[in-house]
């Protein structure tokens, strides 16, 4: 599992451009339903040959990082 910390502090508009250079930048992207938790965290899932990558923007852990099953760096040089 790879972890990916975007930024100290939960932040709506931060999650929507990590998620928007996601869609971009990676070819084959599915994405799936946005879940929203009771204190408005939110988690978007995606998948890329059968492999999830999860965005989360927690107000739990005041944080909005990545959590993925394969490398993504590839994607962003």
């Amino acid at each position: 599992m790879y972890e990916y910390s975007i930024c100290n502090q939960a932040d709506e508009e931060i999650f929507k451009k990590q998620c928007k250079a996601l869609e971009d930048k990676i070819p084959n992207l599915e994405k799936c339903n946005l879940l929203t938790d009771v204190d408005e965290s939110k988690l978007q899932k995606y998948i890329l040959n059968g492999n999830e990558i999860n965005v989360y923007n927690s107000y739990y852990i005041n944080e909005v990082y990545i959590k993925s099953q394969i490398e993504l760096t590839q994607y962003f040089k």
